[in-house]
């Protein structure tokens, strides 16, 4: 499961609630700071089998070892549930943060050499071909986001057989127009980045598809609309290689649905017992 920020959503509470419906995971954006990092401790606490992963800690908003000695700290109080997605972000959110969006590749390799040893185990957000390849040399292996179940094919392909590849969908389960309506709410966002526009391109996707807020193949296919869609869609991220979908649950306006979640596990029970 993957929680956007929602108003008045209590991260332990529904910690609760996630590891209560069967679900194995949560997947929590915008880790830029200490501050951030600290609020996941209290889902920890709070639950018992639950792991708990960044997704993703910006890497230009951290210095190596204060985030290694952090992440180190909640793998160590909570063994083999705790772990640390890194990610080079996006030039338009890097640049408000006064600094140059260059070489994110470089970037990635350099942080990862400055980053002392570690318990947590690392895992890096990864589209392009060369992101993939560090993250099955140098990590535990890759988390690609907003990408269609071509790319996990692509990306197992790059890995092998042995890395972790965690997939993501965003599964907005009201049905019909109002339903589509999320969708397009949620993709507006992903889709006027570039990372994720060049990664669609290299997925079969044209600019038609992704300009004026995305083609109705295209959204069907990031952000599925419907329970059926939905759950055909996990399936086949599934078997086109990943080890586990994150399920982004899409409502009114692209928002985050926590109250979906009941929904969601019955929906994908089979997967959950």
């Amino acid at each position: 499961m993957h929680p956007r920020a929602a108003p008045g959503l209590d991260p332990a509470g529904y910690g609760r609630q996630v590891e209560q419906a069967g679900f194995r995971a949560l997947w929590v954006p915008g880790v830029d700071d200490a501050g951030a990092l600290d609020a996941l401790e209290p889902i920890l606490a709070g639950t018992t089998r639950l792991v708990v992963a960044t997704g993703i800690a910006n890497i230009w908003t951290w210095e190596p070892a204060d985030l290694a000695s952090r992440a180190g700290g909640l793998a160590g109080a909570y063994p083999g549930r705790f772990i640390l997605g890194l990610g080079v972000s996006h030039a338009p959110r890097v640049e408000r943060t006064g600094q140059a969006y260059a070489k994110p590749y470089t970037k990635m390799i350099t942080f990862l050499d400055e980053m002392p040893s570690t318990p947590a185990p690392v895992v890096l957000a990864a589209l392009g071909p060369k992101m993939l390849e560090l993250a099955r040399d140098r990590a535990l292996g890759a988390y690609p986001y907003f990408a269609p179940p071509e790319h996990t094919a692509f990306a197992r392909q790059i890995l092998g057989r042995g890395p972790l590849l965690v997939s993501e969908v965003g599964a907005a389960l009201a049905p019909g127009p109002a339903g589509e309506a999320n969708a397009r709410g949620y993709a507006k966002f992903y889709l006027e980045m570039p990372n994720y526009a060049n990664n669609l391109r290299r997925s079969g996707f044209s600019d038609a598809d992704i300009d004026n807020g995305g083609s109705a193949r295209l959204i069907d296919t990031v952000a599925p609309n419907g329970p059926e869609r939905s759950a055909q869609r996990i399936h086949q991220h599934l078997n086109a290689g990943a080890d586990h979908v994150v399920v982004h649950l899409v409502g009114d306006g692209g928002s985050y649905a926590p109250g979906d979640l009941g929904q969601a596990a019955e929906l994908l029970s089979d997967l959950l017992k």
